[in-house]
């Protein structure tokens, strides 16, 4: 059964099993899809179902999946779920040693890079979405001086508004409301710079 909590990556291992491209779109795809096998899997990232289901393999050997009950009556399914109801990384738990801190700027470089790529993608496909959903969709950059207990705070109160709406809209679909509902990622960075 899947925690309903986030999962916290502290060890190399695991993040390098993440880390990896397609492992980290396969993960993904199964929050998204939340049960799904690699045969359904492979069709989106457009791989090789035996490819698919060693990534796979993969992932479950570090925790970050585990196999979900069957879906359908064909015992040669194997059905696929998150272990928990996202991950965590933080850059606290890999600093100190320098192979530990290279493994979590790699695996934060590729996390970035895979969002980017998302968001081109939605610009690309930007015509075929309706005016509607194109007015909701939000590109934003705001500069602000702040502390890091500003920031801090600002973070966990954006957490606690994304966790609401996330929920209402799970519970609306989970009550048959599905009527123009779509997948929505919503990537949020703040970080200091200097001019």
């Amino acid at each position: 059964m899947a925690s309903k909590e986030n999962r916290r990556i502290t060890d190399v291992g695991t993040l390098k099993a993440l880390a990896h491209p397609l492992r980290a779109d396969l993960y993904r795809l199964l929050c998204v899809e939340r049960v799904a096998t690699a045969s359904q899997l492979a069709e989106h990232v457009d791989e090789a179902v035996s490819l698919v289901s060693y990534h796979l393999r993969k992932l479950a050997e570090h925790g970050l999946i585990e196999e979900a009950e069957p879906q359908t009556g064909d015992a040669r399914e194997r059905w696929w779920q998150p272990a928990s109801d996202g991950v965590s990384i933080r850059d606290e738990d890999f600093r100190g040693e320098p192979a530990k801190a290279a493994a979590h700027l790699a695996a934060t470089r590729l996390f970035h890079d895979q969002r980017a790529e998302r968001y081109r993608r939605y610009l690309d496909e930007r015509p075929t979405w309706n005016p509607e959903w194109n007015a909701a969709s939000m590109d934003n950059e705001s500069l602000m001086r702040l502390t890091p207990a500003e920031l801090t705070a600002f973070k966990q109160e954006l957490l606690t508004l994304l966790r609401k709406y996330d929920e209402q809209g799970l519970a609306a679909e989970a009550a048959g409301e599905t009527e123009g509902r779509e997948h929505v990622a919503l990537y949020m960075y703040g970080f200091p710079f200097r001019v």
